[in-house]
This record gives C-alpha cells, structure tokens and sequence, in this order.
C-alpha cells in the first residue's frame, strides 16, 4: 500500500469539519506489525514512501513496536498496519528538521547504527490505523480510525512511539505554536474523509510556514577555496521530456562530512552529457554533470521571476524518493521562453495584412503566417447579419489585435463556441481539435484524465486564425496552462446584469468589489464582458489550485452581498434570482471553464469586444457599447495594453489574503 497524500493549498484555521496536527519534518513510514511464525515473536516491516525496508536504520522504533505488539497479542490481536512519521529529536526529545535526520536515513553498518541511535534519537509519530488484525479501517472515516489508533495504542506509547497531536474543529493556536517554534507548518484534515491510498487530495491540506522543495541534482560545481570537494550542486525540477528545468545552484547547509558524503554519491554517477534542458544560466563556474538519480531536500526564500531559487540552503538527501516521484509543492514562475513565432514585428503584421485583403478580393486562398500555410474561404458570410460584418470582418479584427490578444492566450488550452451561420444560427461547443489540423496550428493533448485526445491552444497567429475559419468568434482560454493544468494563474469575477438591471447597476457593483479588494490589499484588473457586463480578474501565484482560487473570489463576493443585497447576488438558481439585480459569479473558476478573454471578439448583438479598462474609466457616462471590433484597433493605438500588468504582476497571496479577510468579516 502506498500512503495517502497532502496537498498544499489553503485551509480555514476554525471548521467543525477539520482536524489539525503538527506537520512533522521526516520520513514519512508504514509500518507493518504481526506476530512471527516463531511463538511470541513480532516482526516489524518499516516501509518508506518509496517502499525501501528502513528497519535496520531505525532498530529503536523496531524494538517500541514489538513492546508494544506484545502486550496486544495478550488481548488476541494479530497485527496492525500504521502510518506516521519517523521523526529526529533534540535534546529535550522534542521533534526536530529533516537535517538532524539525514545522517541516519543512509547508514546500514550496525556498529554506525548503534552509535547514532544514542547521538541522533528519533520516534515514530503515528497518525493513522489502516489494518487492525484482519479488518480493513481505509473505508471508515478519518474521526472513527482517530478513535481505534488511540484505543489500539492505549498504554503503549513512550519516548519512541508516539501518536501524533490533534486539535479539533480550531487549528488557531496550533498554527501560532508552529510559527513560534519554527515548524515546517501544519496539516488540516477533513475529518469525514476516508483513507485514499496513493493519492493526493485535498482531504488532506498542508498549510506550510516556509518554502523546501525536493530537487533532482543533475551536476556540481568546482570547489574553490577552503571549500572541499565541490562548490555546489546544479539542481533541476523533472520535465515532461525527461530533461530537468535548471532551478540553482545550492551550496549552503554543508557539513564537511556531507560535502564528502554526497561527492561519494555524485562521482559514481559523473556523466559526460547535460541532463538539463538548454543551457546554464551563466556563472557558477565550470559544471560538473552526473545522472539525475539522486535527490536533495532544500529549504529557500522563494523562486525568483527567473524561476531559481533564492537563497536555498540543503536539508539532505532523499533516498525514499524518486526523480520521476517527486510533487513539485511551490512551484517556479515559467521558465522564460524565446520570442515565439507570434511576437510579429510591425513590418511582418503588416504584410500578413495586406496577403489577406489581397486574397480578400479574390474570394479565399492560401495564406501565408508564421509556422504555417492556412486555407481560408468563406469570407463573405454574414457573423453579425444586422451589421453587415462578416467572417472577413472578424479576420480583419484578429489580425489587428493580435500584438495584444496572443499574449493572453499564450499556452491555453482553449474552448471553441463555433457559429456557422452567424450570431442569429446555430451554435455549439467544441473542446476537442478539428482533425485534421494544419501544420503549424497548436493542437495537444492536455493530461487531465478525460478522453478529449487533443485540443487546441493559444499563443500564435496560426491557430487563432484557423479558429476564425472554422466561425469561432471569440477566444475563450483556461485559466491554467498546458503546462499546469490543475494550477490557475488568474481567476475572474464575472458581473452578470440579470435581464433587468441597466448597466448602471454593474458599474456599482464593479465599484463596490474594487473597495473590497483594496481593504484586502489585492489587485484587479478590469474589463468590459463585451456583451452586458463586467469582468475583474486576479492575478495569483504558482502552483495555486482551482478550488483556492474560487473560494476567495467567493469570499470577495460574498462580502459585496453582504453589504449591497438589494444590488447584488449569488444565488445559483437564474429563477430565484431579482431580475434587477447582478449575478457576481465565481464559478467560471472551475476547472475547464472560460471566460472571453481580453481582446476577444464577442458574439452581441453590437459585435462587442471584451476591452480592458483602467480603473478611473468606470465612471457614470461608461457605455459598454462603445467597445466593438470596429473601435477597439483605434483605442489601442491611443491607450496600449492595459492588460500587460495582470500578466506582469506578482502573484497574490492568498493566505495572507485571507487571514485579512477573516478580520473583516470579524
């Protein structure tokens, strides 16, 4: 069996429903105990979360379990599987960091055993019952199995074999004693969850207080000075193309005995090739490469706009884990990437542009972009009947404001609303590409366990113009990337006018989210919907989870209605809705939900464009009508890119967020 798996994303300190304990700082250890075929015998298995046999290093939580297992058998118990926590102690035999653990997790000479048990004491901190004798506890839930591990320990326990500690339903001081004590956090828990073995849900959240991370070493650098064996190691994160993404170098946290330790380790693994993916930023001198077999632990301050690690300090090896294993917590901003194809120059564009009117009057034909030879016809055919615009009206749009739209789309999957006769005809969804796809069209499969094989995604002047061929009037993206599909970099308050609230109401309602925001200290960025609303959007930091991010724009909206609910709400049924009032809707941040994106074409009755605007525009004479994919090129020649900032801005920290939003609400 394979242990279940925190996440780390945000908890409340206070809910009925939650359990919370210590996030303990070791080896995370099943532990099987049975009675051995010899009479009165007990054998005890510790089990890494990479499966590896740790009884030898850990004779002492070996010889507590068998105490203990002993004692039971009187009662006619036959064995239990638990899991918790090998843990090092200090002095006062309180748990301790992974550091003062490392020297103990490697080591199988007895006599070297021997000695660090009496320098380097450790427990085991159980948290969890999941067999006792032949029934199988997984099913039941997380309050019931609490209950059997303290009857099952019950008179057993000592400096060796502890139970974990657990504050229901208020994890409040328990967090404050974290941040006194400088632990690594602490852990919330559902306490009606089951146990799900192997997987990493949100059942289980850890709310940690300081940022580590394991990282694959993929090289060193050359010692210089008084420093002995190596300068530091070159770590990387995994890729998808077995590469490793550079993430530093780390030459802190040393001892000289762990230099030479872990140079042991990398000169048997010395290779010739790079297992990193492109160059090494310059510096750090010459690089030494070996495999990328072995894995460190390191602590750091934060991952640079870079995305290296800043002031990383090494924490020890990992031997319970694996390269291909590892869940990357925190994660880096993107890697920065070269120019793609779309980032046209002005001269470029324009050529494209005049290719496509000529081709234009002749009906249709081939046109020439970068990366691609597209096939466009049909350009007569009427999108907006009642405006006379056309398909070819809607290219002419596209490639106007392509500079500023492909930005946002960039390595977003996207979700095509497909007209083929015009706003007043049928429509439909598609999530899957078209096949067959044009060379040169961006078309991947996105690893999110559904069957859609393959599906299109933003960011080059080929595949919007393709979507515009196949009557797809507006671009509407994910709120996550190809690369981190379950991670949303912004999320989005929608401001819905019900069918008679004038437009008027969602300026006020705009106005009164941007107060609430700014009390909370948090950036929006805003927008007209193109059709009748609103849309404010929030940038957010690596590695933050759907549920997160929709759970704050909640509680931003929540406070709206508290205040405004003759103006605003957030009743999900359309009929028990006030037909006078705003929708402010936080469910497009849903995985796989969109949004038209800024700059995007929209299918209104005034062919509308979903325009960025600053804050100071939102006055009372604001008409959304006046933003079309006929005036919105002219506007952006005057104004520039009023979206650049979002995609530019630090994220937000939701956990500081909310810790001001409970005070408010207070």
């Amino acid at each position: 069996m394979e242990p279940m798996l925190a996440t780390l994303a945000e908890a409340p300190l206070v809910d009925p429903n939650l359990v919370y304990e210590p996030k303990y700082d070791g080896i995370r250890a099943l532990v099987e105990v049975a009675p051995a075929k010899a009479k009165g015998a007990v054998d005890v298995i510790i089990a890494s979360r990479r499966g590896n046999d740790k009884s030898r290093q850990f004779p002492e939580v070996v010889e507590s379990l068998a105490r203990w297992a002993k004692r039971r058998q009187g009662g006619g118990q036959d064995g239990v599987l638990l899991d918790g926590e090998i843990v090092a102690l200090d002095d006062a035999g309180d748990p301790v960091g992974f550091e003062r653990l490392q020297e103990r997790i490697h080591q199988s000479s007895p006599r070297e055993v021997a000695r660090l048990r009496g320098e380097r004491p450790v427990a085991f901190v159980v948290f969890d019952i999941l067999r006792d004798g032949r029934e199988d506890l997984t099913g039941l839930p997380l309050a019931l199995r609490r209950a059997r591990l303290e009857a099952a320990l019950e008179g057993g326990l000592d400096t060796t074999l502890r139970i974990a500690r657990q504050e229901r339903a208020d994890g409040t001081a328990l967090m404050q004693e974290a941040r006194a004590r400088g632990w690594e956090g602490i852990v919330a828990k559902d306490a009606r969850s089951t146990y799900k073995a192997g997987r990493r849900t949100m059942d289980w959240r850890k709310l940690k207080l300081v940022k580590r991370q394991e990282l694959v070493i993929g090289g060193f650098s050359e010692a210089k000075g008084t420093r002995s064996h190596f300068g530091a190691l070159l770590v990387g994160l995994p890729t998808e193309g077995g590469k490793l993404r550079f993430a530093g170098h780390v030459g802190g946290g040393f001892t000289e005995k762990e230099l030479a330790h872990v140079m042991r380790l990398l000169t048997a693994r010395k290779a010739a090739a790079s297992p990193f993916d492109g160059p090494l930023p310059p510096g750090g001198g010459r690089p030494q490469f070996v495999r990328p077999e072995l894995v460190a632990e390191v602590q750091f301050a934060e991952w640079t706009s870079e995305g290296y690690l800043r002031q990383p300090v090494y924490l020890g090896l990992r031997d319970d884990l694996v390269p291909a294993s590892l869940n990357i917590e925190v994660k880096p901003p993107p890697a920065p990437a070269p120019a793609p194809p779309t980032a046209l120059a002005p001269p470029e564009l324009e050529a494209i542009v005049a290719a496509f009117e000529k081709l234009a009057a002749r009906g249709g034909g081939k046109l020439e972009v970068p990366g691609a030879v597209l096939d466009l016809g049909n350009l007569g055919k009427p999108l907006w009947p009642a405006l006379g615009l056309t398909k070819g009206d809607l290219f002419r749009y596209y490639l106007a404001v392509a500079p500023y739209l492909l930005p946002v789309v960039r390595d977003r999957p996207l979700v095509m609303k497909r007209f083929p006769d015009g706003i007043a005809g049928n429509t439909f969804y598609q999530q899957r590409a078209p096949e067959p796809v044009p060379r040169g069209v961006r078309s991947e499969r996105v690893d999110i366990g559904d069957e859609v094989p393959a599906r299109l995604v933003g960011g080059d002047l080929a595949t919007l113009l393709h979507m515009v061929q196949l009557a797809v009037i507006s671009q509407d993206p994910w709120f996550s990337r190809v690369q981190s599909p379950f991670e949303m970099d912004c999320a989005a308050i929608d401001l819905d006018p019900m069918s008679e609230a004038p437009f008027s109401r969602v300026r006020d309602v705009a106005r009164w989210v941007k107060h609430e925001l700014d009390a909370l200290g948090i950036p929006g960025w805003l927008k007209t919907s193109g059709s009748r609303g609103l849309h404010i959007f929030l940038p957010l930091r690596p590695g933050t989870s759907y549920e997160s991010g929709m759970i704050f724009c909640q509680i931003v909206a929540s406070f709206v209605v508290h205040r405004h609910p003759e103006a605003a709400t957030v009743e999900r049924t359309v009929s028990k809705r006030d037909p006078k009032t705003v929708y402010v809707d936080c469910l497009q941040n849903i995985s796989g939900k969109t949004l038209a994106c800024a700059y995007s074409a929209r299918a209104s009755d005034y062919a509308g464009a979903s325009t960025p605007l600053a804050w100071d525009e939102l006055t009372d004479d604001l008409d959304p009508r006046a933003f079309t994919i006929k005036t919105l090129p002219e506007r952006l020649a005057a104004v520039g890119d009023l979206w650049a900032g979002l995609r530019e801005a630090p994220g937000i920290d939701l956990g500081a967020a909310l810790e001001r939003a409970q005070g408010r609400s207070g």
